[in-house]
């Protein structure tokens, strides 16, 4: 309670103190000690295990202090210090030890083993109304205005997610590649940017049965076929 109340009467101090002084970096800095410290608390992980499953996950602790990690789950710094943190040896999942309960997704390796194909259909959108205008991953409320929370589509799987499930990565869209020979990277969710990157090596695409006129067109096909 006592960090709170300092970290709150710093907040107040910043906005006081002239903006760019040096007193108020002073406070600035001082701020982000208070809020690790009070993390620190939060999260001491010293007794944690070395290995946890969660959802077909299986999640190794971190030993690395990097800071340049972001969790997953909650879309925010890891703070590799003074939190504890895993990541899962199939999917390369990222999250802190305080988000492992809250995993609802299970590890995209499973689906890489159980079911290794792609979407063949170019960003194959249904519409907001069809996801009940929420995440198609972790279902929380979502829209094309931004209010409560921005939709964003993934390129590969056409739904729409949250920015806590799609960050804006890029990947090149196998769809796309076989229907139109295009390579241009796009914007893909979390999740599919994990399958896809798990797929890359794995000969699964029938590109005779799916565009064989594509080798009418395509000089490198030509000479590899």
């Amino acid at each position: 309670q006592q960090l709170r109340q300092a970290i709150e009467e710093c907040k107040q101090a910043i906005l006081a103190l002239p903006e760019h002084s040096e007193r108020q970096k002073d406070a600035v800095v001082r701020l982000i000690h208070l809020r690790l410290k009070l993390q620190e608390l939060k999260d001491p992980g010293e007794d944690e295990p070395n290995i946890r499953v969660v959802l077909e996950h299986r999640f190794y602790k971190e030993k690395s202090k990097s800071v340049k990690q972001m969790c997953d789950k909650c879309s925010t710094i890891i703070w590799g210090l003074i939190q504890t943190w895993y990541t899962c040896t199939g999917c390369y999942y990222r999250c802190h030890s305080k988000c492992l309960p809250l995993v609802s997704k299970p590890c995209v390796r499973a689906k890489v083993s159980h079911q290794a194909e792609y979407q063949l259909s170019i960003c194959p959108e249904s519409g907001l109304d069809s996801q009940d205008y929420r995440c198609a991953e972790c279902r929380a409320p979502v829209s094309l205005r931004g209010v409560p929370s921005e939709a964003r589509q993934c390129d590969y799987t056409g739904l729409y997610y949250c920015s806590s499930c799609h960050w804006n990565d890029l990947a090149v869209v196998p769809a796309r590649a076989i229907h139109n020979w295009d390579f241009e990277p796009r914007k893909v969710s979390r999740c599919s940017m994990r399958y896809l990157a798990l797929m890359v090596s794995r000969p699964v695409l029938k590109l005779r049965e799916v565009n064989p006129l594509l080798f009418n067109y395509v000089e490198e096909l030509v000479e590899i076929r």
